[in-house]
């Protein structure tokens, strides 16, 4: 068949029912149609699965590579460090005495107590005496540092002064 135009244009033979169908729901000019085949589901399902198996693999991805990370940094954040026993027991000690203090009524920064006459102190290298059994506990137990001035005992300045015997 061919139109004005020039164009051809392939017929296709149905049955009187589908022709009488197309020519009720036609929207062009002369009755003519286009018939695009129906859509089935297919497609979409291979789609959703490529889809979704990506999203799995990205996630297992990042499960593998950043959570460890992440991990290992949360760990190491949150590790508490610790005062070797030897170097806390080589810090200098001396006995406390009213008389060697112009403060009346020194406290203990760990403890919160006041120190009494006779107790052994201990001196860390800053200069900030503590109990000596708070301050043996305090560097054991939660931490590497000064609880007044928060000054690192890990540090090169701290070991090579209680090394030289200089506190």
């Amino acid at each position: 068949m061919v139109n004005p135009k020039g164009i051809k244009v392939l017929a296709v033979f149905v049955s009187k029912s589908a022709g009488e169908f197309l020519k009720d729901h036609a929207k062009g000019e002369n009755g003519e149609c286009c018939i695009y085949p129906p859509l089935n589901g297919k497609a979409w399902t291979v789609f959703a699965i490529c889809f979704l198996s990506l999203v799995v693999i990205a996630a297992f991805l990042v499960i593998a590579f950043v959570a460890p990370r992440s991990l290992s940094n949360w760990r190491r954040r949150n590790l508490v460090r610790r005062v070797d026993s030897k170097v806390v027991e080589a810090l200098p000690c001396f006995v406390f005495g009213s008389a060697r203090s112009s403060i009346a009524g020194e406290t203990c920064a760990i403890c919160l107590e006041d120190y009494n006459d006779g107790e052994l102190l201990k001196v860390l290298p800053c200069q900030h005496d503590f109990h000596s059994s708070c301050v043996e506990s305090w560097l054991t137990k939660w931490g590497t540092f000064c609880p007044v001035c928060k000054l690192d005992m890990t540090t090169k300045f701290a070991f090579s002064e209680l090394e030289l015997g200089l506190l």
